[in-house]
């Protein structure tokens, strides 16, 4: 009985072991699985959460970019200076993607059109034309393909995008933008954002036009269509600036017509008027792209030459008066001039140099008329 009573004890305590045993070994594949659980739902938040973080900073890289843009549209629309409007309105479209240069052309009624560029060199450069049959539409996608003889095919312009600008109905122009990426290809969203570019700058471009249109009316004379005094004297001091500054060569000629007042009692003013407007007319047939053609007063003119010396000054002021002398003009017949010449010194200011060019003009007429006097004090007939 007591043997019976220590085996039944002893399978009783190897049954609790076991089932010791079998509890741990359920607890612990369990906890395993709830392990496993835990660890899938980690990896699934941590996969979400860098989803998040990914799709969060191209958020704030699109915001930021978008408040870039309307910075950058806002400055546009603000400035009534022409070449600023140009500059930033290329600058914004050659921000787009995959862009690489911007060019506007705008049509003038002079029949020239203004070409400015950002990425490439605006002399020569030609804008994307619109529809042959003269038909308007929305934007112009084109593609450049070249000859296999090209040293560096990856500089050369791939393709382009154009969008007219419009006023009022009417086109004043295109605004294209291009690529050197043959593997990019223009959608409607670069069309989109290019008429909301061109949108903003329109009217800024007018606004510019008509401001710099009234400033060079208030800068002409209204006689000749020469420049007037004020523009020559303000004109005058910024290319003394420039040329101290960046040590370069600066010449004026200051010269009037001989005997002018006896053309006045002869005809009388009204066709002394006439007169002076045939010979600045003369002036600007021989005056270089460069120089700048003024009226200073009465029958005084004067030429600013930048970049330019007595030499070039004197070789000028022969062109000048084989130009005027060379034939009649109106009732006065023909008529002589005489000119002071001088070239910019590094002691002088703006006032400084035309005295010397207007007292070397001074000299001229006392050595005879007909002729130019250099500051120097040389004569040439």
């Amino acid at each position: 009985m007591n043997h019976l009573l220590v085996v039944i004890s002893a399978a009783l305590g190897g049954l609790v072991l076991l089932l010791v045993v079998l509890l741990t070994l359920v607890s612990r594949r369990s906890r395993q699985r709830a392990d496993e659980r835990v660890g899938a739902v980690v990896q699934t938040l941590e996969k979400r959460m860098d989803e998040l973080a990914i799709e969060l900073a191209g958020a704030v890289e699109r915001a930021e970019e978008e408040g870039r843009r309307s910075r950058f549209l806002g400055e546009i629309a603000g400035s009534i200076d022409m070449d600023e409007v140009l500059a930033r309105t290329l600058e914004a479209g050659a921000r787009m993607e995959g862009v690489d240069a911007a060019l506007i052309r705008l049509e003038n009624q002079e029949g020239i059109p203004t070409v400015a560029a950002h990425g490439l060199s605006a002399d020569g450069a030609e804008a994307i034309a619109g529809p042959p049959d003269g038909s308007r539409a929305r934007a112009i996608e084109v593609s450049y393909r070249y000859g296999e003889d090209e040293p560096d095919p990856s500089s050369m312009i791939a393709g382009g995008l154009a969008v007219p600008l419009e006023e009022n109905g009417s086109r004043i122009g295109y605004l294209s933008i291009y690529t050197r990426n043959r593997g990019r290809h223009f959608e409607e969203d670069d069309v989109r954002h290019l008429e909301e570019l061109t949108q903003r700058a329109t009217p800024a471009i007018e606004n510019a036009r008509r401001f710099r249109e009234a400033r060079q009316l208030a800068d002409l004379d209204a006689l000749t269509g020469l420049h007037n005094r004020r523009y020559f004297h303000e004109t005058l001091a910024r290319e003394c600036a420039r040329s101290h500054r960046y040590n370069r060569r600066l010449a004026l000629i200051v010269f009037d017509l001989d005997d002018f007042k006896d053309v006045n009692d002869k005809v009388g003013h009204l066709a002394g008027d006439a007169v002076l407007a045939e010979a600045a007319s003369r002036v600007r047939e021989v005056v270089r792209t460069a120089d700048i053609p003024c009226r200073v007063g009465g029958d005084e003119f004067a030429v600013i030459l930048p970049e330019s010396g007595i030499e070039q000054a004197e070789q000028l002021f022969g062109r000048l008066q084989g130009t005027i002398s060379s034939r009649p003009i109106g009732q006065a017949g023909r008529l002589h001039i005489s000119a002071g010449v001088a070239e910019l010194k590094a002691e002088d200011d703006s006032i400084s140099f035309f005295e010397r060019g207007d007292d070397a003009l001074y000299r001229a007429k006392e050595a005879g008329k007909d002729q130019s006097v250099t500051a120097d004090g040389r004569a040439s007939a």
